[in-house]
């Protein structure tokens, strides 16, 4: 096994609609605590969704595309809360487990869950002041500009892509870390086929400014992660 070159070919067990109900689901709640560890939610919702939402001056829509279980969405909306900033949140998912998922988790205020994705919203003439996605950009292969583009489409503020970044060092970390918390899960499986599966910081702001030059910055705000930020044409 190489990590040199990006594994496009892998496919995650989660992503199978014949895997095992069960492990599906406690994975998908599972997720809210690996992402608290290694997504880097925090430090980005500090330095640029925090900042973004607060100099609106006025009640914002955020979207989350590709949204799970909707762990993300629960986090970012306490935190939000906390910080005394009117949101309403939106989570979206093609997946009618992830759905299901998302669904059963306590309520949170001022927040939906979909099933739907990001073409269905643009169809719909939806628009957010910004557009999320976490762990989603690995998945796509030749579907990545596409994706990019309906973001920009459905933001009139900021839209913030974040996934992992590959490295031998975090695949390492990732196998050794992971196994506490992976017992009925798929969560080591997929989560060691899910860093092959994705780019570098340079592979995916050269995949980025192909399909549309000048629009992305793709940056590391946190070690083993990268967020790809651009300012949304809604």
């Amino acid at each position: 096994m190489s990590l040199a070159v990006r594994d496009d070919r892998l496919a995650e067990l989660m992503d199978d609609p014949a895997c095992d109900p069960d492990r599906l689901a406690a994975t998908l709640r599972r997720f809210g605590t690996v992402n608290r560890v290694v997504s880097g939610w925090g430090a980005v919702y500090r330095t640029r969704l925090r900042p973004h939402l607060a100099a609106l001056g006025r009640p914002a829509d955020v979207l989350d595309l590709g949204s799970g279980g909707g762990d993300l969405v629960a986090r970012l909306a306490a935190a939000a809360r906390r910080d005394g900033l009117e949101v309403t949140w939106t989570g979206v998912d093609p997946d009618p487990r992830a759905h299901e998922v998302a669904l059963s988790r306590p309520p949170i205020p001022r927040t939906t869950f979909r099933r739907a994705d990001a073409a269905t919203l643009a169809d719909e003439g939806r628009t957010y002041d910004a557009v999320l996605s976490n762990h989603v950009l690995h998945h796509l292969g030749d579907d990545l500009a596409a994706f990019a583009d309906e973001s920009l489409a459905l933001s009139r503020g900021i839209v913030l892509h974040s996934d992992i970044a590959r490295s031998r060092l975090a695949y390492g970390l990732y196998a050794v870390a992971i196994t506490p918390f992976a017992a009925g899960t798929f969560l080591r499986t997929d989560g060691l086929r899910s860093i092959r599966r994705s780019y570098t910081r340079a592979e995916l702001a050269a995949a980025l400014d192909a399909a549309a030059p000048g629009t992305w910055a793709v940056r590391m705000p946190v070690p083993f992660r990268i967020v790809a930020a651009a300012r949304g044409r809604a």
